[in-house]
């Protein structure tokens, strides 16, 4: 999971990254589909301004446009799925981008967006997942999946925030070829060269 913070107090964009193996990373995002002249506005998301769409694209892409192009600052955090979990919720992100094909729904910016059409697919497939405010107020998604057992065990939030910041990293690793290796690095979980803590 990726939180992407701009400098709006509360909030961040979510994305979420799936690894194979090949070592290959495709990342989902749910976004408002921009029309010539337009840009996001959190007021136009509540009237209807702006179409949703789903965009999977390879993560050192998505990645880079929000490090290192739009200077946005980055944290990436190793959610504990099971294989099959993980394989159910990359398959109702496929399902959610050919629905809207079929379907176009809006985007809004508290009941359809980044963070919520997540957390409705995942209640979907684990169920019991709790309403929180931290699902509106997203660059605090992050302490809510680790107060549900989602987070790599055995550390605090503090040092899973501390060591998941990867722009700097990302900033660095730039045209990297293993871009995702290195934005890794030192993450609890996600770099298997850091020991568990368990």
């Amino acid at each position: 999971m990726i939180l992407s913070s701009w400098g709006l107090p509360g909030i961040a964009h979510t994305l979420v990254s799936f690894g194979f193996d090949d070592g290959r990373f495709l990342t989902f995002s749910v976004e408002i589909r921009k029309e010539k002249n337009e840009s996001f506005s959190a007021i136009g998301g509540f009237f209807k301004e702006f179409e949703m769409s789903v965009v999977a694209a390879d993560e050192r892409d998505i990645i880079r446009v929000r490090t290192n192009v739009r200077q946005e600052d980055d944290h990436l955090f190793r959610v504990q799925l099971s294989k099959d979990t993980m394989r159910s919720l990359f398959l109702a992100y496929v399902a959610e981008a050919n629905s809207l094909v079929h379907t176009p729904r809006f985007y809004h910016t508290v009941t359809a967006n980044c963070t919520t059409i997540v957390y409705h697919m995942m209640a979907r497939i684990v169920g019991g997942l709790p309403m929180d405010y931290r699902l509106l107020l997203s660059s605090l998604l992050d302490g809510y999946v680790y107060d549900a057992g989602g987070l790599t065990q055995g550390y605090s939030l503090e040092t899973l925030r501390e060591r998941g910041r990867i722009t700097d990293r990302a900033r660095a690793a730039d045209a990297d070829p293993d871009f995702s290796i290195a934005i890794r690095k030192g993450i609890p979980g996600a770099d298997p060269a850091v020991e568990p803590r368990n």
